[in-house]
């Protein structure tokens, strides 16, 4: 069964814009909990990119500061990351994450391909 599943990726030009999307299921979905992004390149580990807790407090990977927003919408049990000016270094499988009952869920994966 499927617990996250992440949208809103694809191909764009540099200084472009894209909005990702992170479904929960209901199974799994707290608002207490904090869901972050993250990203992996090819070749690269996966890194963090943004988080946002319960409470609404959120961070940031510094590359990311001042062009990237994450949010959540608690009614409907899902995640956005707004990606704004968006770079070739950008180009990544983008995953959300969050974590329920001490276990650890990850979504499928969108790409996120920037052109120069």
């Amino acid at each position: 069964q499927v617990q996250l599943v992440e949208s809103g990726g694809g191909l764009v030009q540099a200084g472009g814009s894209l909005r990702l999307s992170c479904v929960a299921s209901q199974r799994i979905f707290n608002i207490n909990n904090a869901m972050g992004w993250y990203r992996q390149a090819p070749g690269k580990q996966r890194d963090l990119v943004a988080r946002i807790f319960g409470g609404g407090s959120t961070d940031y990977a510094d590359s990311v500061k001042g062009r990237f927003t994450i949010s959540r919408d608690n009614a409907k049990s899902t995640m956005y990351l707004q990606m704004n000016s968006l770079k070739p270094e950008d180009t990544a499988v983008y995953y959300c994450r969050t974590q329920s009952f001490g276990l650890t869920y990850w979504g499928q994966g969108t790409q996120v391909t920037v052109s120069s």
